[in-house]
C-alpha cells in the first residue's frame, strides 16, 4: 500500500507579500502610536496632542461607521473602561483595519493582474500556473 501524502495548493506570492506589508503597518502603527501616546503623557506638547489626535483618527472613524463608537465613549465616560482599554480597542481596530485594507488592495491587483494576463493571451478562464 503506497501512502499518499498531502497535497497543499501553491500559496500565492502576492498573498504573502500583501500579509507582511499589513503586518509591518500594523506594528509600526502601533509602535508610533506607543512612542506618541508615551511623549504626550510626559510632556503635554500641543504638537504630540494633535499627532495622538490624529493616530487615533483612524480607528475612531472606522468604529463609528459600525455603529459602535457611542457605546465606546459612553463606556468611557461611565467608567466602565479605561485609558488603557480604550487604546486597546483602538489598537485592535487599527490593525484589522490595516489587514482588511490589505486584503481589498490585494484582491484589486489579483483581479488586475488576472484581467492583464487574459487580455494577452487573448483567451478566456483563468491564466495557467501558480497565479
Amino acid at each position: 500500500m503506497v501512502a499518499v501524502s498531502e497535497q497543499r495548493p501553491p500559496s500565492s506570492p502576492l498573498l504573502k507579500v500583501m500579509w507582511g506589508n499589513a503586518f509591518l503597518l500594523s506594528v509600526l502603527y502601533l509602535l508610533m502610536g506607543i512612542v506618541v501616546e508615551s511623549i504626550r503623557r510626559r510632556y503635554h506638547a500641543p504638537f504630540f496632542e494633535r499627532l495622538s489626535m490624529a493616530l487615533d483618527s483612524l480607528p475612531a472613524r472606522a468604529l463609528e461607521l459600525v455603529h459602535a463608537m457611542e457605546p465606546l465613549r459612553a463606556a468611557y465616560f461611565t467608567g466602565r473602561i479605561t485609558d488603557l482599554g480604550v487604546r486597546v480597542v483602538f489598537g485592535i481596530v487599527t490593525v484589522a483595519v490595516i489587514f482588511l485594507l490589505a486584503l481589498v488592495v490585494g484582491a484589486i491587483m489579483a483581479v488586475l493582474r488576472w484581467a492583464l494576463l487574459r487580455a494577452s493571451r487573448g483567451g478566456s478562464g483563468p491564466p495557467p500556473g501558480n497565479g
